[in-house]
């Protein structure tokens, strides 16, 4: 696990314990003027709270709190793309399953916000009926996030996390760290002997694309090797095998499961065996198991630990009680690799 810093911290109810050299709890009973502890406290204490308070400016955020026990306990969940029509919802699956499994051990309820509209695919975060402030905290789901509504987030004191990495300053963020994974991944396959491989990356692009992108480039840095990289939508698979098979690689290296599928299915039916003639790799898995699936050396990206992860954050940010460290705020979890049948040494021709 690897993690990033960002901005400095906000003032806590820890940090004014610190500075008045009393307990948090008796911070939060001078704070919220609790009658059952308000005896207990002696004058003097309280004044010292009430003066460290005054000093630091603080004041005490609702939605910082509402989790610790005032509030909603609600968790709103905002999703770039729709996150219910079926390719879709093959990729959010496991991230809300992980998400609602953390919020149901927190005791907090799920508000995915549906009204945003839709420009081109994308939801726009905020428009006239934004209802982010309904929840105590905010999740954001998307394979690409608008840089400017993410720095809006953070001037208006929203309290979000992103699920994955985001190159925005300041947001905090649980993701994969697949560019560990992915060099790891091509290793095996420098080590097997390929060196004519070709990379066919998802041209939606996004942090996690290029995150890919530079674990394979990590990988192929300094070896002899002729590597091609081609975009690839999805959208025009006969196009993308007349390239592959221009190239003639002995590894493909593809970063979408469903693409790698499409793929392996045209190098088949052009009677090109995988993977004697051809090694596949693919840089994630289908979210949906199939008992046809094929059984491609492939990540694993762990989903559903993501989302639950990203929840657990959340709360500890709008937690006075356990407040996150600032290098706990931008963090990447390791991504598995899948052995699978389809990377194989390459074949020798005489």
């Amino acid at each position: 696990m690897t993690t990033s810093k960002t901005s400095p911290r906000r003032i806590t109810q820890r940090r004014i314990a610190e500075l008045a050299g009393v307990s948090q709890a008796t911070v939060s009973l001078v704070l919220n003027d609790k009658a059952d502890g308000a005896a207990r406290i002696p004058e003097e204490t309280r004044d010292r709270v009430l003066k460290v308070l005054k000093e630091t400016g603080y004041v005490a955020d609702p939605a910082a709190r509402r989790l610790a026990g005032v509030g909603n306990k609600i968790i709103g969940v905002f999703t770039y793309e729709p996150a219910f029509p079926t390719e879709s919802l093959d990729f959010y699956t496991p991230l809300l399953s992980g998400i609602e499994a953390e919020a149901e051990e927190l005791g907090c309820d799920l508000l995915i916000f549906t009204s945003a509209p839709v420009v081109e695919g994308t939801r726009q975060l905020f428009h006239q009926h934004n209802r982010l402030r309904l929840a105590d905290g905010v999740l954001l789901l998307g394979r690409e996030m608008d840089a400017d509504e993410l720095a809006t987030l953070v001037r208006d004191g929203y309290r979000v996390v992103a699920v994955g990495r985001r190159d925005a300053p300041d947001i905090p963020y649980v993701g994969i760290d697949y560019a560990s994974a992915t060099e790891a991944l091509l290793r095996r396959a420098l080590e097997l002997g390929h060196r004519r491989i070709m990379f066919l990356t998802d041209a939606r692009g996004g942090e996690s694309g290029a995150d890919r992108l530079r674990g394979y480039e990590r990988a192929l840095d300094g070896e002899s090797v002729q590597s091609v990289v081609h975009p690839t939508d999805g959208g025009r698979i006969g196009a993308d095998w007349l390239a592959v098979r221009e190239f003639a690689p002995t590894l493909l290296v593809v970063e979408s499961p469903s693409v790698g599928a499409a793929i392996r299915d045209q190098a088949i039916a052009d009677g090109i065996d995988v993977p004697t003639a051809l090694s596949m790799i693919v840089l994630g898995s289908p979210s949906r198991v199939s008992e046809n699936d094929v059984d491609f050396t492939r990540l694993a990206p762990p989903r559903a630990e993501l989302g639950g992860l990203a929840v657990s954050l959340l709360s500890r940010i709008l937690s006075d009680d356990d407040e996150p460290a600032e290098s706990e705020l931008r963090t990447l979890i390791d991504c598995a690799i899948v052995d699978g049948s389809t990377l194989v040494a390459p074949e020798v021709h005489a």
